[in-house]
């Protein structure tokens, strides 16, 4: 499973110019999920998420988690993600799971971060979405739960 993590003073996701999932301060992720992904991916994933120290702290370094500056998050689903582009012109996007599979973990994945006392919301599955952010920093961290890079 993979993740674009950025952090931002604000964000929404819109779908056929309609808002869909909007946040204040918070995180903003892009998620991928793999194949070879399942639940131990995810709860990985999450528990990253929810204590990565990249909020600056009141002298300026970046100490504080989502949870300790109560922030939002904003998932947007996006195989393109597991895209390998090595070969050819048109990326290959064998590695990423398939659409059923890759629905019930996004599900899951939005479910266990909302357990974690966290403001949610979320573009919708499949759709073709318009991702409008206000990136601070810039932050902009990579993950991946098997720790590819």
């Amino acid at each position: 499973m993979r993740a674009v993590v950025q952090r931002t003073g604000s964000a929404r996701v819109e779908v056929d110019n309609r808002i869909v999932g909007e946040i204040g301060k918070g995180l903003l992720v892009y998620l991928g999920i793999g194949n070879e992904d399942t639940e131990k991916d995810l709860l990985y994933l999450v528990e990253k998420l929810v204590n990565l120290r990249i909020f600056p702290d009141e002298g300026g370094k970046m100490n504080r988690s989502v949870l300790d500056v109560k922030g939002g998050i904003l998932v947007v689903s996006q195989f393109t993600l597991y895209a390998d582009a090595r070969k050819g012109r048109r990326p290959s996007y064998n590695q990423a799971a398939e659409p059923g599979k890759a629905e019930k973990l996004y599900q899951k994945f939005l479910d266990s971060l909302g357990e974690r006392n966290i403001r949610v919301s979320a573009g919708i599955f499949q759709a073709e979405m318009n991702v409008v952010s206000q990136n601070e920093g810039p932050v902009t961290i990579l993950l991946d739960s098997q720790k590819t890079f």
